[in-house]
This record gives structure tokens, C-alpha cells and sequence, in this order.
């Protein structure tokens, strides 16, 4: 790992002045295991102490026994360090890759683009519950900064929830409707209070700012609106349809992945806001890719997704079910298109994509980014592996070969002998 190139790049977010700060390879390396094996923060800082593997690869030469770091630690050098910074650590993993015969630099020419949806850690969200928890939050800010309130209907309300939940589960959708509605109004009394209470007061009106447009945009929303509001903790977080009947729409970030088309490295993780359209993404996932690798690709293979797309470089971009004018061999990268689903799908159940627990826009450009890091550092492993197992099985029939002969020389020596 280029361990040096780090302590460069990331040597502008520190000061000279105060406490000496962390290794620059302690906290790169535990990125990297952490979603190598997909761990939390905390989980990766325990299992770092019982594994000296671990330490000797985060630049340790003598066994620790105590842990390295506070795991809060880790959150605040990714806030400092911020996506930039994360994409030096992805492409590193791009140019170790190469380096152990993991992938060959032509394969960067041609690359397969696809998009996916990286979840938020929220919980399915419903009018009740948004409701009740924007009423509940109003509270209990109200209650910090001693604004006395007409009355909370935190009670009430805590009820007209659970009864909408009852009626939805025995289909009576006119009485869960009805509750709804009460809670909406119990809200919307909050919210007029605490405006009416804080209006003049320029300390209390900046305090109550934010809370207070998330709860007007909550209450003026309506059922078929664009950006809606699904969660307070995330508003950044979109709907979108996934078309399956088993989970129908998914809450979080749109990601464009890119990846070699011959060994699936992960050369981008771009992440977008909103849900923009498939083909709308693809200039950006390419232009990350060529920025990762330093090449730029001859052909990109993407689904028919991407139809209408908006890239303008001189590759040429071909489509699933594209037949025409196509060699045997495009032939045959196009049929391997299909491969960067199983990509996403390792990146999801052995990585982190399939939940993100970090905060904010930025929280999610660093997972995504994180998540492909760690990916590549698993199929290095595996490359490293598979050729480590291919010498021990060299070796082992080199040695077969020597023993038989040496017994056969021996043999006709003592005949020899006799």
C-alpha cells in the first residue's frame, strides 16, 4: 500500500499545533478492514486488538493490548477528510490491484457502468410516524429552551398512532385516515405555537430555524409530490422505485458504479442526490473512473437503462440487446455486462452499501466510496490466494517428482551393487 502518498495528501487537514494526531496509516488501514469485513466502527477498533495481522498492516511492528483509538475517532477523520480524500484511498486500491497482477491496466479501456440504490438507516416511513415524531422533537426542543406550551398532545397523539397502525393492519382505511388526520392537527397546533412563541427572539428563531422548515415541509407536503420529506434525522433521503415485488421502492442515495468488464475491480462510486435519471448519471461515473485509473475507456457497457445518456467523451457507449456492427469480442464484453450485478450484490451483503449509517450528503459519497475500497481489497485477497494456492500445489508435485526419482536411482543402485 502506498502508505507515504497518504501522509501527503492528507497532511493539509492537521495543524502543526496541539496534540500529536494519529497515523495517518492507523486510520486509512482501519477503513479499510472495517469494510473489508463489514464492521462498525466500534467492532473494527475491539477485533483490531485481538489480531496481529491487523496491527502489523496498520504499521505496528510489537502486539498492542489496548485499543488504538476511541472509535469516535474514526467518524471525525472522515468528517475532516471528507470524499476527496476517500477517493485517494479508493485509488490506491486501484493501483495495488495492478501492482499484484489483480487486474491488467488494458482492462481500464473498457468498463461497466450500472447504478444502485445505497439505503438510508431509517425506518420505513409512514404519515403517523413522521407525525408524531416531528410532534414529539417540537416537545422536547420546546421543553430544553423553556417555551411553555398550550398543551403538547403528546398523549393523544402517541395513541392516534397507534390506532392508525391498528386500523391500517385490518384494512379499515377510513378510520386510519381519521386518526391520521388528528395527528396532523395536533402538529400543525404545536408548530403554530412555537412559531408564535419564538417570533423576536433572534437567538430562539436560529435555534428553531431548521426544525421548524422540516416541520412546515412535512405538513405542506402532499401524497404525489417530488422531495418529499422522509425522515427528519436524513431529509436528504429520496424515494426510489425499485420495481420488485418484494421490496417495491427503496429509501436513500442513488450510486453509479463502475468496473472493469473482464475482473470487476470497482473503478467509481459516485454518489448522486435525489433520483436523477440512469442515462443522466453516466458522465459523471465515467469521468470518475478515468480520474481513479488515469485512462480513459474505449467502450462502456451499461444496461438499457442508460438509454438517452448524457456522455459526450469518445468512447463508444454500448447497450444491453445491441447487436449490430458488434465484434465477437464486443460481442462478448457486452454479454458480460450483466456481472456488475453480482458486483452490487457483493458489495451489499459482504460490504456496507446495503445500509448507510453515515450522516448526511457527504456520509453518503464516503460509504459508497468506502464500500468499493473495501471491495477491491477482497479481490486482491482472493487473487493473492488463488495464486498462493496454485504455488503450494506446484510445489508439492515438484517435490512428488524428486522423491519418485531419487527412489528409482536408489533402486538401481543396489542392483547395481548385488
Amino acid at each position: 500500500m502506498p502508505w507515504s502518498s497518504f501522509d501527503e495528501a492528507f497532511g493539509k487537514h492537521y495543524k502543526p499545533l496541539g496534540r500529536p494526531a494519529k497515523s495517518t496509516r492507523l486510520m486509512v488501514g482501519l477503513h479499510y478492514l472495517k469494510h473489508m469485513h463489514d464492521l462498525s466502527d466500534e467492532e473494527a477498533v475491539e477485533r483490531w486488538v485481538e489480531n496481529p495481522y491487523w496491527q502489523y498492516f496498520c504499521g505496528f511492528e510489537f502486539f498492542q493490548h489496548h485499543l488504538p483509538i476511541d472509535p469516535s475517532t474514526m467518524t471525525r477523520w472522515r468528517k475532516r477528510v471528507g470524499p476527496e480524500g476517500m477517493e485517494k484511498v479508493l485509488a490506491a486500491t486501484v493501483g495495488v490491484a495492478v501492482e499484484t497482477g489483480a487486474v491488467k491496466e488494458s482492462s481500464f479501456q473498457r468498463i461497466t457502468v450500472d447504478t444502485t440504490v445505497q439505503p438510508k438507516n431509517i425506518a420505513h416511513p409512514t404519515d403517523s410516524r413522521l407525525y408524531l415524531k416531528a410532534l414529539q422533537t417540537l416537545v422536547r426542543q420546546a421543553k430544553r429552551h423553556g417555551i411553555l406550551l398550550r398543551r403538547s398532545h403528546t398523549r393523544v397523539a402517541k395513541r392516534a398512532a397507534l390506532m392508525a397502525g391498528r386500523y391500517a393492519h385490518a384494512k379499515q382505511f377510513r378510520r386510519m385516515r381519521r386518526e391520521i388526520k388528528k395527528l396532523k392537527t395536533f402538529l400543525g397546533r404545536v408548530y403554530r405555537d412555537i412559531v408564535r412563541k419564538v417570533a423576536g427572539n433572534a437567538a430562539l428563531e436560529a435555534r428553531f430555524a431548521r426544525l421548524l422548515g422540516l416541520v412546515e415541509r412535512l405538513l405542506t407536503q402532499k401524497t404525489k409530490d417530488k422531495n418529499k420529506l422522509y425522515a427528519l434525522h436524513a431529509p436528504e433521503v429520496a424515494c426510489i422505485a425499485k420495481g420488485k415485488a418484494r421490496t417495491p421502492y427503496e429509501f436513500g442515495a442513488k450510486v453509479g458504479i463502475a468496473t472493469t468488464n473482464r475482473e470487476g475491480l470497482v473503478l467509481a462510486a459516485k454518489n448522486f442526490e435525489g433520483n436523477p435519471y440512469d442515462g443522466h448519471t453516466l458522465s459523471d461515473t465515467v469521468a470518475q473512473a478515468a480520474q481513479m485509473t488515469g485512462v480513459d475507456p474505449e467502450r462502456i457497457y451499461a444496461d438499457r437503462g442508460y438509454r438517452g445518456h448524457n456522455y459526450e467523451g469518445e468512447a463508444s457507449v454500448m447497450l444491453s440487446g445491441h447487436k449490430r456492427g458488434l465484434s465477437p469480442q464486443m460481442k462478448r464484453e457486452l454479454k458480460r455486462r450483466s456481472a456488475i450485478e453480482a458486483t452490487i450484490g457483493h458489495m451489499k451483503t459482504d460490504g456496507r452499501l446495503d445500509r448507510n449509517f453515515l450522516k448526511g450528503q457527504t456520509g453518503d459519497a464516503i460509504n459508497a466510496l468506502l464500500v468499493a475500497a473495501g471491495h477491491n481489497m477482497r479481490l486482491i485477497l482472493n487473487a493473492l490466494a488463488f495464486w498462493l494456492a496454485w504455488i503450494m500445489s506446484v510445489t508439492e508435485k515438484t517435490v512428488k517428482i524428486v522423491k519418485t526419482d531419487t527412489s528409482r536411482l536408489m533402486i538401481r543402485y543396489q542392483t547395481s551393487m548385488a
